[in-house]
This record gives structure tokens, sequence and C-alpha cells, in this order.
């Protein structure tokens, strides 16, 4: 069996990378931004793509990150308005801006809002604690969502990078099973099977 102490050192060593993680998406974010602000759609639809990976390599923490998550990757399911719903924000409102003709003046606000969110969730995350019992179940959480949402395309909303998606969310898996491996490799005889699983979704 393991115990709530067991978990504490792999928690912990998870949010480190988190925080770390956190760091490059302000920072690729930030470009994001730049790019919408001198006009240059095209460089912001390159740049869009790595901060959008970047964060949803972080999947294990979604839980923790609150409605943070919402602001920062939330999607138009349920507004009323739709797309056009000015509770749309985010990653997936830029995403749908810049994939359908919208202008650099009708993105340069949304930007700034996803600018501020990620910075705003870097600073709280340097306060917050994770459960350490959640951890094992972020792993599986994550892959779950990829079915759900990525395989699906139903977060699709215009980049058509659902498969890169899906791949990162493959990345935040390994990073929660490379924390908890000291504990799975002596109590769980089916990891080389999963390990082997996981290469072959890549």
């Amino acid at each position: 069996p393991v115990t709530a102490h067991d978990l504490v050192p792999p928690a912990i060593a998870y949010q480190k990378w988190v925080a770390q993680g956190l760091d490059e998406v302000v920072r690729l974010t930030g470009r994001l931004r730049a790019a919408v602000d001198r006009g240059d759609l095209a460089a912001a639809r390159t740049a869009w793509l790595p901060a959008h990976l970047q964060y949803e390599r972080l999947g294990a923490a979604y839980d923790a990150f609150g409605d943070a998550d919402g602001r920062i990757n939330g999607t138009d399911a349920g507004l009323p308005g739709g797309v056009r719903d000015p509770a749309f924000t985010g990653f997936h409102r830029i995403e749908y801006g810049l994939w359908h003709g919208a202008t650099a003046s009708t993105l340069r606000a949304p930007a700034a809002a996803l600018a501020g969110a990620v910075t705003a969730l870097r600073e709280e995350w340097a306060q917050a604690r994770m459960d350490p019992a959640q951890l094992g179940l972020r792993a599986h959480e994550i892959l779950e969502n990829t079915v759900q949402f990525e395989l699906t395309a139903r977060t699709d909303y215009g980049s058509g990078s659902n498969l890169a998606t899906a791949r990162a969310n493959l990345d935040g898996t390994r990073a929660v099973l490379a924390r908890l491996r000291p504990l799975l490799s002596t109590r769980y005889p089916g990891l080389p099977v999963l390990d082997r699983r996981l290469g072959r979704a890549e």
C-alpha cells in the first residue's frame, strides 16, 4: 500500500514542475499578445499553438487551478451567446478569432486578458497546495479528457490542432507518472505495459 506520507514528495516535485511550466506559459503567451498588439496576425497564429500546448502539458494540475482554467482554456459550451458570448475567453476565444477572420483590434483585449490570467495563475500557484492523494487521479483524468474533447475535435475552434494537443496531454500524463514512478515500480507490475501503450499512443 501507499500512504499519504509516501505521496508528499512526488506531489511537491510535481508542483515545482508545474511552476516551471507556468513560467513558460507566461513567456509564450506574452509572445502571442505582442504579435496581436502589433497587428501581425500571421505571427499570432504561429505563436498561439506553442503557448496553448505548453498550458495543455500542465493538465494534471487543472483541478488545482480552479476557476482560472475556465478563464484561460474554457470553451463556449453552455454560454448563451456561444462564441460571441463575453464570457468566452482565453486560448480558444483567441483561436476562434485568429482562424475566423477577426481583426487584430478585436483580439487585443482577449489577448491582454489571457496574458493577465496566466500571470495571475502563476502567482497564485506559488501559494497553492495540491492534495497528494489526487496526483494519480489527475493522470487518469488527463487522458479521459483527451478522448472526450481532443480526439472528438470538440475543442477545435479553427486551428486544427487537436492531435497536437492530445500529444501535449500525453506529455502531461508522463510528467505525473515520472514523479510517481519510484512508488509504482515496486508496487504495480503493469507499469511496463502502461509505458508501452503510452508509447504506441504517440
